[in-house]
């Protein structure tokens, strides 16, 4: 049974449900009959991605309270800030971003090109903080988020604090509660089902919402998140948190138990944002055989593991996985040199 969302109020800023797609040489590849949920093409506002689903809750939130400038935090490639800069710009709101090095990667264009380049020409201020290169992603960092805000009082605007990935926010989740509602009418329209569901995870909203919505529903599912975070146990304790959060907003009647949060951390690579062999092949064979574009940060990722679960055994042959594609393409640029 579908989660109901009609009391939150909802801004259009996306092109959906989302299509899915059979990937068919990939599924011959690997022996299970993997789809993708393509949520990397669900707006058409600067390239879309996960986070766009979320904004179409909170920017009602925003503008309700009178705000005037969105404000958030994320890494120098973030997707997440550039589709705040993209939800900013089509709502006529400003913006102000902080960018900060958590990813240890050292590229010459890493900060003029990709994500932040488009976040530059859709108005947005990027601010880049002092935060040292590779400290890595974690709740406690997000300092230079509140000084950011205090700098827009200060200048006289009413600012809209946006947390990293929009997760760790009352309303973070319900996105995701309505992705799950989503995949269920088009499995009733293809007349399929996902038994097992793979998605990138990092601040913990895409996967929480999809725990939450999924957990309404009569057949039980697996939602595996793939962390990226390189830290499983804190990116475990986000979605939780979030999860259970979420469940209590929605009211469900399904309380959100451990067992239903699974978080897989061997796929992070050496840190966050930072890709490895299994990366780079996961791009080059989710690019080969379906010309279906990954980036190194997320779905390069969560495709990996895929993969690997699937050669394992781990998912079984014969099993119908569904692959959320949550996006990340534009920071392919800073990553040339992952692929000479």
């Amino acid at each position: 049974m579908a989660v109901n969302l009609d009391r939150f109020p909802r801004q259009q800023l996306g092109f959906f449900p989302t299509p899915i797609q059979i990937l068919p040489r990939l599924s011959r590849e690997l022996g299970i009959e993997v789809w993708a949920k393509r949520d990397d093409i669900g707006s058409g506002l600067a390239f879309g991605g996960n986070k766009t689903r979320k904004l179409e809750w909170l920017i009602p939130d925003a503008l309700a309270q009178g705000c005037d400038t969105l404000v958030s935090i994320g890494g120098v490639q973030s997707n997440h800030t550039r589709q705040v800069a993209a939800a900013a710009a089509a709502t006529g709101l400003k913006c102000r971003l902080a960018q900060e090095h958590w990813a240890p990667w050292e590229e010459p264009v890493y900060d003029k090109v990709g994500n932040i380049l488009l976040s530059r020409l859709m108005g947005a201020r990027t601010e880049m903080t002092s935060t040292p290169a590779g400290e890595g992603f974690a709740v406690d960092l997000e300092g230079s988020l509140q000084e950011t805000a205090d700098r827009v009082r200060l200048e006289g605007g009413a600012p809209y604090v946006i947390p990293a990935g929009a997760s760790d926010h009352p309303l973070g989740g319900l996105g995701y509660v309505e992705f799950a509602n989503e995949v269920e009418r088009q499995e009733a329209d293809l007349d399929v089902f996902f038994d097992t569901v793979v998605t990138a995870t990092g601040t913990g909203s895409t996967q929480a919402g999809m725990v939450v919505g999924f957990a309404g529903q009569e057949r039980p599912r697996e939602v595996i998140g793939i962390d990226t975070l390189a830290d499983p146990d804190e990116t475990r304790r986000l979605v939780t948190k979030i999860a259970r959060a979420t469940a209590d907003l929605v009211q469900s009647r399904k309380p959100i138990d451990d067992e239903a949060i699974i978080v897989d951390g061997r796929f992070a690579g050496p840190a966050y944002g930072v890709p490895n062999d299994g990366t780079i092949e996961a791009i080059r064979m989710g690019a080969e055989l379906e010309a279906m574009i990954t980036d190194p940060v997320y779905e390069g990722k969560s495709l990996a593991g895929l993969i690997a679960m699937a050669r394992s055994g781990e998912i079984p042959r014969g099993s119908r996985v569904l692959y959320v594609h949550l996006g990340g393409v534009p920071a392919l640029d800073a990553y040339y040199r992952a692929f000479d």
